[in-house]
């Protein structure tokens, strides 16, 4: 986990009920865990996600439109004005998601989009599949 300010009590819920799932979840499945914690509000959760992500706490899953704890501490390259790049292996099976850094990546399109006079603030790679233990089943039906 990452070292930063304190978090507040709506964050600290919200990325307790995404550390302990273990999963890629949409606000209102985070909303229906934290409940309990005095979160009452979607525009709560999305709040505690927003500063969450910034703080580096969470990722989105665009394609998913979901969040997931991070597994990874991320450094900012000050030089070239681009975090660290993600990539998040999902799996089209079993919505397991695993994420990978690739710090070659930030530097390779930052260079690219540089030739442009685009800064690149943040990389994020999905890619779509299958996982070990998806294919090992699909492996075993099959024979």
């Amino acid at each position: 986990m990452i070292e930063t300010p304190k978090l507040t009590t709506n964050q600290a819920s919200v990325l307790e009920a995404l550390e302990k799932s273990g999963r890629a979840m949409t606000a209102y499945d985070i909303l229906d865990d934290v409940r309990e914690s005095g979160i009452r509000a979607p525009v709560q959760v999305y709040r505690a996600l927003e500063r969450l992500m910034e703080t580096g706490h969470v990722h989105r899953i665009e394609s998913m439109n979901a969040f997931i704890a991070c597994a990874h501490s991320h450094q900012k390259d000050h030089d070239h004005g681009h975090s660290e790049a993600v990539a998040f292996a999902i799996c089209d099976d079993c919505g397991d998601v695993s994420e990978i850094p690739v710090p070659k990546a930030a530097k390779t399109i930052g260079a690219i989009t540089g030739d442009s006079g685009f800064v690149t603030e943040r990389t994020v790679v999905e890619l779509r599949g299958h996982c070990a233990p998806c294919q090992e089943r699909q492996g075993a039906r099959a024979k």
